[in-house]
């Protein structure tokens, strides 16, 4: 099996705006795929129609290379990006109820050591924290073993230990062979995780490849920035742009662009150098203006 996943030219129409405009992307077994997109790009109406929760005005999802039969469901996890859970209910409860929803679930014990729940089983689902919870989803998402696990915006609203801790069991859910789809606004995020990312706008994909195939595309090169006050009474051998109090140099080598600066006597102490990553492309392919 080549592709675990393939989407042709799939369109996804709401009356007079076209949400999703002829996506084509395929999935390998065993990998991490991000789809990335700013606010509005169709990103999240595309996982949905591949989700199989609402239909496609057009196009073609193939799963395992036919097209999705009734068994989708059984071997895929979902994890939504607002999920409402029973206030009442303690997370252990929460965990087997989903469990009697499959024929062949994950053993309780299992789910509770690969997403950390062992000190919250008895907790309420009102009582955890947002770090618990995307944790307790994610938990979830796993019950029936998928092949193939969804996760949406899957750390938002999460601070820096919780956003780690996550992604560091998103990793090892991936070591053992299953098959990820993340969509995230978080770049870091992305590259932490992603084996392979396309980055939607308007609908369509308007970029596709590895995390480091990506930058050396469209970002090539980097950023030399010096305080002002270094420069002083010398002229610089390279053409700069001013950013408050400070000078900004695009080089196409580091190395080089640091023997000039350093051949024309610049105090280079207070220097530090940008290198580009997939931010610098997601902005770059994007643009800069704030979406609502």
């Amino acid at each position: 099996m080549a592709h675990l996943l393939e989407v042709i030219d799939l369109v996804k129409q709401y009356r007079t705006v076209t949400a999703v405009a002829g996506v084509s992307f395929t999935i390998p077994p065993g990998i991490c795929f991000g789809l990335l997109g700013p606010n509005g790009a169709g990103k999240t109406t595309a996982l949905e129609v591949i989700e199989d929760i609402i239909p496609a005005t057009s196009g073609t999802i193939l799963y395992k290379g036919e097209p999705r039969f009734s068994s989708f469901r059984e071997e895929v996890g979902i994890q939504f990006q607002h999920t409402a859970l029973l206030n009442f209910l303690s997370v252990r409860e929460t965990i087997e109820t989903f469990r009697t929803m499959y024929r062949q679930p994950a053993d309780l014990h299992e789910l509770v050591s690969a997403c950390n729940l062992g000190d919250i089983l008895d907790k309420r689902n009102d009582r955890i924290s947002g770090g618990q919870g995307q944790r307790l989803t994610l938990a979830l998402a796993l019950v029936n073993r998928p092949e193939l696990l969804f996760l949406d915006e899957p750390s938002t609203g999460l601070d820096p230990q919780a956003r780690r801790n996550l992604w560091e069991i998103v990793r090892n859910v991936k070591a053992e062979g299953k098959t990820i789809v993340l969509t995230t606004h978080s770049m870091e995020e992305a590259e932490y995780l992603c084996d392979q990312i396309a980055i939607m706008d308007h609908g369509r994909i308007i970029a596709q490849g590895s995390p480091r195939q990506l930058v050396d595309r469209h970002c090539r090169g980097a950023t030399l920035i010096l305080p002002r006050q270094a420069v002083k009474q010398h002229t610089l051998p390279l053409e700069a742009s001013q950013n408050g109090d400070r000078l900004e140099i695009r080089v196409e080598s580091v190395n080089d662009g640091i023997r000039q600066l350093m051949a024309a006597g610049i105090d280079l102490g207070g220097m530090s150098v940008h290198t580009p990553n997939l931010e610098d492309v997601f902005l770059t392919l994007t643009g800069r203006q704030l979406r609502d």
